[in-house]
């Protein structure tokens, strides 16, 4: 697993060889999630809710609230003890 990395408009998160990513959106201090994806090789495993998990921990550390349009991310925020705080 490799860290998380943040080109402006999507977070990107290395695994066995393949990329887990997160597209979004900011607008002031709200970040917009529009879609989560894992390649099929990596579904099942976890992979996206680890990307969830790095892509959450930096909107808190940058005083970010969150959005979330794609249904995975918004599920993963409702179970998330830690995060759920974040969604707006």
């Amino acid at each position: 697993m490799s860290d998380l990395r943040d080109t402006g408009r999507r977070y990107e998160m290395d695994e066995q060889g393949q990329t887990s990513w997160a597209d979004y959106r900011l607008a002031g201090e709200r970040m917009f999630i529009d879609h989560v994806e894992s390649p099929p090789a990596l579904r099942g495993t976890g992979a996206a809710g680890r990307l969830m998990a790095a892509l959450a921990a930096d909107a808190k550390a940058r005083n970010l609230k969150i959005t979330p349009i794609c249904g995975y991310a918004a599920a993963w925020l409702a179970r998330s003890k830690e995060f759920r705080d974040l969604v707006q």
